[in-house]
Order: C-alpha cells, then structure tokens, then sequence
C-alpha cells in the first residue's frame, strides 16, 4: 500500500533546503521553505541536527562557518544561542517542530545527521502526528533504522548510501538477484546521477525499482533538462534547488 507521503501527483519536486539562491534568501529557514512552495514544490528536503541541549533544528552543515561566518558547531549551542545568530541573509535556524507547526500541511524529506539528532527528531515529529507527512533516512543506514524502529508508528523511508549501492550492484551485475530483499524496508531510492564510475540514472534500475514499488528520485538537479530527461527516463521525483526552474510536461 502507497504512504501517504507520496500522495501529491507526480512528479515529485522536493526543494533541497528550500528555494534560498536565486533571491538571496537562506537556505534551511522558514522563507526558504515558504518560497519553494510557492515556486511549485510537492516536498521540502532538509536534514536535521541537535543542539548542545538536543533540539531538532533543519540545518544541514556541522558548523556555521558557510552560512553564518561563525566557528562554532550546532552541537556545541543550545537552541537560544543558535537563534540568536544571523545567516549570511538575515534569517534565522528554525527548529523542525517550528517548520511542521509553520507548515501544517506540507511533506517533509528528513535526513538525520547524526545520532544524537535521532531522539529529537523523532520527538518533534511524534508532537505534531505528522508521520504521514515526512521521510525520514540518513547517509547512515544504522541510524536510519534505529531512528525508524522508535516511531509510534510508520514513516515513509529512503535507502541509505549503503542500501543504494547494493540494489545497484543487484541490478547491473545479478540480473536483480536480491533486489527485492535489498530495497525491502525503503519507499524510495533517492541518487545522485553517478558517484565517481558508477551511474545509476539508467532505465533498467528505475524500471526494477518500480517494479518492487520503490519510487526513483535523483538529486541535486538544477538544470531544467536534465530535470525533464531524468523523468522521461522514468523518475519519480526530482530533488532540486532551484524549484522555480522545473517546468511541467
């Protein structure tokens, strides 16, 4: 049975970090968030932290130093200290319970960062029911799956680095050999174009994932045909910065 996560009619546009460069706005806050929406996005990617005192905040980096010019880690502020600093462009770090409160309706594409970012996340998410609306995974696959085994009950999920690089190999060298057992726990297969000689935009993955009832979503995609070749080569979703440049079939 399909989540209701992935209930918005495809393709799915999520917004990595929200719409922020072409209007000088940051990254990771709520009028990124605000304006990707406007600019047509059915998702709104992020990736979550915890401060010293264990707040979710949506912020992607370790350390402040690229948007904010300070040498300091999230982990190492509690919440107050964090709010207090200025991004490059005026705005502030909001907190994931602030952006599911802001945005009562909107999806969600989770990525934990670290460990301790786990309990938080959860917590947030718990407060505002909003399991129905938001995709939780991680680059690591333990903590993927230990933040997973500790909801209420079910969110949707991307495969991690580890997992998408085994449903790959399943494909391209076991004629999809284990496939099945592989992507047996994800919703989705969320991928770069290539890493480094392997390429895993091509048609026979997107078909065999589909075929398992995993959806293909290719990131970070800023060019509007290589956006639109990606879905005629059967992409479910597109994960971009640039929102405002998609433009529909």
């Amino acid at each position: 049975m399909t989540k209701p996560y992935f209930s918005p009619a495809k393709p799915r546009i999520f917004a990595h970090r929200g719409l922020a460069h072409h209007k000088g706005i940051d990254e990771n806050t709520i009028e990124a968030f605000a304006e990707a929406l406007q600019f047509g996005a059915t998702h709104l990617e992020s990736d979550t932290q915890a401060t010293k005192d264990e707040v979710a905040v949506l912020f992607h980096d370790d350390d402040l130093r690229r948007v904010a010019g300070v040498d300091a880690r999230v982990s190492e502020l509690t919440l107050a200290e964090l709010q207090e600093i200025s991004l490059l462009a005026g705005g502030r770090i909001p907190t994931l319970d602030q952006a599911l409160q802001h945005f009562p309706t909107a999806f969600f594409n989770l990525d934990i960062k670290t460990r301790r970012a786990i309990d938080p996340t959860i917590e947030a998410i718990e407060k505002h029911q909003a399991h129905d609306r938001v995709l939780v995974s991680s680059f690591s696959n333990p903590v993927r799956k230990s933040a997973l085994s500790r909801f209420s009950r079910p969110v949707a999920t991307s495969s991690s680095v580890s997992v998408a690089l085994a449903a790959w190999a399943s494909n391209k060298f076991l004629f999809g050999l284990g496939f099945s057992n592989i992507v047996r726990d994800v919703d989705a297969l969320q991928l770069p174009i290539s890493k480094g000689p392997i390429r895993f935009a091509e048609k026979s993955l997107i078909a065999r994932a589909k075929s398992h009832g995993v959806e293909i979503h290719f990131w970070t995609i800023n060019d509007p045909q290589q956006m639109s070749d990606l879905l005629q080569l059967g992409a479910d979703g597109i994960v971009t910065d640039r929102t405002d440049l998609f433009q529909a079939e």
